[in-house]
């Protein structure tokens, strides 16, 4: 095999973890393995170091650092070392090996995540533990100020928000740089169980509002979580009318994103206005509705009693409320906000 051909197998075979075939196409004096060290993979410049810790070889990681004398600190293009490809993948034999070699525990990949961070994305509490017990911070944050209960928040992961409280009591109590809490985050992706937890073990403020003015429960209900807005006005004494910085309602988010469950949940159950007006435009949910061409939640809304003839600002109808006449930025700016990670 011609020699410019020769990384792509030993690639392969780190990536299958054979390390027999390995130590036979390698010895650690010779000229290949020097080159080897260097050898960057694709787009993102990953070492082989990288793809062992990223497919949970550790016998391999092992070969490549004490044998062939590769740097635990090696990092690709984004800045990612294999720290956080193993703790990323739940690989916990490599993170304790990688760490028992002197692997920095807080080391930054792109965007500020740290290895707990990356861990905090999957389930695997023992990978998080292990990064915790060897020194990791839980309250640092990345560059979209996330912090790892954060992160865990919007997995999905009440074992992991437990311990992470266990260990770390005041990690709850963080926003982003757009002042989201972990609770928006939670309401927004329907994690009922952590939203659960989260008003049982934590101390947010009822309707708590991010930059935009948005509570956990306009989050949860413009993204048809009917059953944490319920939780929520249970056991936070959340408001169904409140309002955001433009003055839009629970109802008004709610038609923009066609939830026609948690329209008919404010409307029919809570008694909320379906004609109320939202904005500076005096627009009703049905504008909001005609506006984005959602045809069955506009029959939703007139089946519970919203006036056709309701006319905003403008004297416009919400029937006759078209793309071309509606303020552009104002309904995009009711749409769901995803996290910046």
């Amino acid at each position: 095999m011609a020699e410019g051909e020769r990384p792509r197998p030993l690639l392969r075979l780190v990536q299958e973890g054979r390390l027999d075939l390995l130590r036979d196409e390698l010895r650690p004096d010779d000229a290949l393995s020097s080159a080897v060290r260097s050898q960057r993979y694709g787009r993102s410049g990953d070492t082989l170091l990288h793809h062992a810790a990223r497919y949970g070889h550790q016998d391999v990681l092992a070969y490549l650092v004490e044998a062939l004398g590769m740097d635990v600190e090696v990092f690709n293009s984004d800045y990612k070392r294999p720290l956080h490809e193993a703790a990323s993948m739940g690989h916990r034999e490599c993170v304790c090996f990688l760490l028992e070699r002197g692997a920095s525990v807080d080391c930054l990949k792109k965007a500020d995540w740290t290895p707990l961070m990356m861990a905090c994305t999957r389930q695997n509490l023992e990978v998080i533990k292990a990064l915790v017990e060897h020194g990791a911070n839980p309250l640092l944050k990345n560059k979209d100020g996330w912090n790892c209960f954060h992160i865990a928040s919007r997995e999905g992961h009440p074992q992991v928000l437990r311990y992470l409280l266990d260990v770390s009591p005041g990690s709850w109590d963080t926003e982003s740089t757009i002042k989201r809490t972990p609770l928006h985050t939670a309401a927004m992706h329907g994690c009922f169980d952590v939203v659960e937890l989260l008003l049982e073990r934590c101390h947010y403020k009822p309707d708590s509002r991010d930059k935009c003015g948005v509570t956990p429960f306009m989050d949860a209900v413009q993204n048809g979580h009917v059953n944490i807005a319920r939780l929520l006005l249970e056991k936070h004494q959340a408001c169904p009318t409140a309002l955001d910085a433009l003055g839009a309602q629970p109802l008004h988010r709610a038609a923009v994103t066609a939830q026609d469950e948690a329209i008919r949940f404010l409307v029919s159950e809570l008694g909320v206005n379906v004609n109320e007006r939202a904005t500076a435009l005096q627009l009703t949910a049905l504008h909001y509705a005609a506006k984005e061409g959602h045809a069955h939640t506009i029959q939703t809304l007139l089946s519970l009693g919203a006036d056709v003839h309701a006319k905003d600002g403008k004297s416009r109808s919400g029937l006759n409320f078209t793309s071309s006449c509606a303020a552009p930025s104002t309904s995009k700016q009711l749409r769901p906000q995803l996290p910046e990670v």
